[in-house]
């Protein structure tokens, strides 16, 4: 749990949000550290992981992110080592910020941490090129061997996730290689404005938000409808909230639990 995370370290204060660390003087025979990018809109799961990563000799967070736009932006200023990033996450979720750190960043190795792991999530984060996926569950467990792992380019998955990530895999090989994606797919901007919709946004706040014309925004929105058949408000954020991109409010108020696990760790080769 959380709790034990903070009560392994009773001296170590909490850092502000969105503080960005200088990476410590290597010592002339040892490596430079893990350097770390953590994304998660809850601060005291931040917290949390912050003190857990910063634990091992080896790593250390070097900025942090409360939101998926927030992540993409300081990668590509700090260009981490890692990036962990929480699934739901408001105006852009990891699935999104996942597609974008390593269009623009391609050396940053991302690892997601989501209280979701369903196949078919867990499938589009490996087709984006995610190298890890954590359920949050066991993140005080699988935490640090899967930063280590992800950053020597090795897959690393929950015990509970490996053995549908080997189906797919063999499904793969079966098929002569991974899965294609269908040609209604959303595209970036289009599963941006999708999350926007659902968080209530209007089409006049979303332009400011990304950036684009009121028309170019209405555009999007209508091509996110036709592909998905859906024409309602109502009926979007229902698809949100079911693909885990967005949480339900009362959901989304209570910060998920860390636990431990009897499961022992385990990590994939190379996809």
């Amino acid at each position: 749990m959380l709790r034990d995370v903070f009560s392994a370290h009773p001296d170590r204060k909490p850092s502000l949000p969105n503080a960005v660390v200088p990476n410590d003087a290597a010592t002339p025979n040892s490596p430079a550290k893990i350097k770390v990018l953590l994304a998660d809109d809850q601060n005291i799961v931040r917290e949390g992981l912050r003190l857990l990563i910063d634990s091992g000799d080896d790593m250390q967070v070097v900025a942090e992110a409360e939101n998926g736009r927030q992540a993409v932006q300081k990668c590509i200023e700090l260009r981490p080592d890692g990036a962990v990033l929480d699934l739901a996450m408001p105006n852009l979720n990891g699935l999104e910020a996942t597609r974008q750190i390593l269009k623009k960043v391609p050396d940053t190795k991302v690892l997601i941490l989501s209280s979701y792991s369903d196949e078919e999530r867990v499938r589009q984060l490996v087709h984006e090129g995610a190298l890890g996926f954590l359920v949050k569950q066991t993140a005080a467990t699988d935490l640090l061997r899967a930063i280590r792992e992800t950053r020597k380019g090795n897959t690393f998955f929950s015990p509970s996730i490996c053995p549908k990530m080997l189906e797919q895999m063999r499904e793969g090989f079966v098929n002569g290689g991974s899965p294609k994606k269908k040609s209604n797919a959303l595209t970036t901007r289009e599963a941006e404005v999708l999350q926007l919709v659902a968080e209530g946004y209007a089409n006049k706040q979303m332009a400011a938000e990304l950036g684009i014309s009121i028309k170019t925004v209405e555009t999007h929105r209508q091509h996110v409808m036709n592909k998905l058949n859906i024409h309602d408000v109502a009926g979007l954020t229902r698809h949100a909230i079911a693909k885990g991109f967005v949480l339900p409010v009362e959901g989304h108020a209570q910060a998920p639990k860390f636990g431990p696990v009897s499961v022992s760790q385990t990590a994939l080769p190379e996809l």
